[in-house]
Formats: C-alpha cells, sequence, structure tokens
C-alpha cells in the first residue's frame, strides 16, 4: 500500500509539537516520550494523539512516562483516546476531549458554492466580539474564535454577525480552524459557508488546516468540505498517586 501523502504531513506537524524527537511507529504501537514543553496537551498534563492505527504520547516527566508505557502496553490503539477506558488503568482529575482531528488537501477541498455575502473583519473587531458574547460561554469556548490569529470570514443578519470562522496559525504551518454561529441561526448552512471561505484562505496562505471537533454537527460541517477524519487527540491530567507509588 502507497504511502498517504496527508496522513504523512499529519504525522510530521504532531512529531513536531510534542517538542522532543518522536515519530508515529508502526500499526498498532505507540511511543511514550518525555517532553515537559510538549504542545500536544496543556503544560504538565499527558497529551495522546492517535492517527490512523498509530499513537504518541508525551508525558511531563520520565516517572509519567513510565507509567504511562506500563498501563497502555497493549491497550488497542484505538482505545487510547477514549476517556473511560483510559480511566480504567490510569486516575485521572482531569479530561479535556477527545477531539477528532480532520484536515484537507487542495485538491480534496470541496468549497461552498457562492451564496450569501460573505464579509471579511479583522481579528478582534467589535461585531465579531459581540457574537463570540452573545453565545453561551460553552459554545464560544469550544469555537475558540477569540483566538484567531487569521481574518475573520462573517456572515450578517441585518447588522449582527450570525456566523464567524477564521483560524489560528500553528506550528509546521497548520491553520487551525474555529468556526462559531449564534445558536438561532444554526442548521441553515451559515457554517460551511464562513468556514469555506477560512479553509481557502488557509490554503491560498500554503497552510494545511485542520479541523478539531467533539459535537458531531462540527463534524459534519467538516466533512462537508472534504476534511478527512484522520485521527484523535485526549489530554489528561493525571492523578499524582499512581505516580508516587512508581518510585
Amino acid at each position: 500500500m502507497g504511502v498517504d501523502p496527508l496522513l504523512k504531513q499529519v504525522q510530521g506537524v504532531w512529531e513536531t509539537l510534542a517538542a522532543v524527537p518522536v515519530s508515529f511507529p508502526s500499526a498498532g504501537s505507540l511511543n511514550v516520550v518525555t517532553s515537559p514543553a510538549s504542545q500536544v496537551a496543556p503544560r504538565s498534563w499527558v497529551g495522546i494523539v492517535v492517527l490512523s492505527d498509530s499513537a504518541i504520547v508525551t508525558a511531563p516527566t520520565d516517572r509519567a512516562a513510565q507509567v504511562l508505557r506500563r498501563v497502555l502496553a497493549g491497550m488497542p490503539t484505538s482505545s487510547l483516546t477514549s476517556p473511560q477506558v483510559v480511566a480504567a488503568v490510569l486516575p485521572v482529575q482531569e479530561v479535556l476531549g477527545p477531539a477528532t482531528l480532520g484536515y484537507v488537501s487542495r485538491d480534496g477541498f470541496r468549497p461552498v458554492p457562492a451564496g450569501r455575502s460573505v464579509e471579511r473583519l479583522a481579528p478582534g473587531h467589535q461585531d465579531l466580539t459581540a457574537l463570540v458574547k452573545s453565545v453561551p460561554s460553552g459554545d464560544s469556548g469550544e469555537s475558540g474564535m477569540d483566538e484567531i490569529t487569521s481574518a475573520a470570514f462573517v456572515v450578517r443578519k441585518g447588522a449582527d454577525v450570525v456566523a464567524a470562522a477564521g483560524f489560528q496559525a500553528w506550528p509546521a504551518a497548520v491553520a487551525h480552524l474555529c468556526v462559531l454561529t449564534a445558536p438561532g441561526e444554526r442548521g441553515r448552512g451559515l457554517a460551511r459557508q464562513v468556514a469555506s471561505a477560512a479553509v481557502a484562505q488557509a490554503l491560498a496562505d500554503g497552510l494545511l488546516p485542520q479541523w478539531r471537533a467533539r459535537p458531531m454537527a462540527s463534524r459534519h460541517v467538516a466533512r462537508a468540505l472534504g476534511f478527512r477524519e484522520l485521527g484523535s487527540q485526549l489530554s489528561l491530567r493525571p492523578d499524582s498517586e499512581p505516580l508516587r507509588r512508581e518510585r
């Protein structure tokens, strides 16, 4: 079987984010490394990324890495980003995810045909901020719209911005997509429209668009634009007691 160029590129992204030398191993395997500066998860947390049937895990300390190698050994790779499965072998204090990781190449991108007018705003524009403040905090946090580094691509209803998309510039030339639609305007294709404009800009800038999502509705939008779901990510803060027992 030939090498999947998109998968290979994405593996390189997460290997870079690990911040220490590591590579995705053969199918069905995982590599655990110590990396206090890892960008795979929040600082001092454990980060797990599964791509296809291969995984890398970053640990904040050598002791944590030793524990992880022991407790994760022999587990099916597909279960490594399941909070329930991991918590059964490693008590955790807090979890982020799991999130599905989607990516699209220039050739695979399916842009939305021109419809409603999409306007371009500077990041931090007051009308964009108004949309972020108008939605529940869980929605705004999930979207990441207040952290975009690109322009915002928006659709208005009257004077109000009701849908917006942009991206955060990540290491390894990644454009991390951020999309937000006002609750009362969802289900009308607006997310696809603004996200299409943001993806087109990312590709024009020579970046790799990344769609990291948990809600199924968000995943449907990504799939409609041609994103391929290549893996998943889980971040966790383990209970310190099992780590002390490894001394």
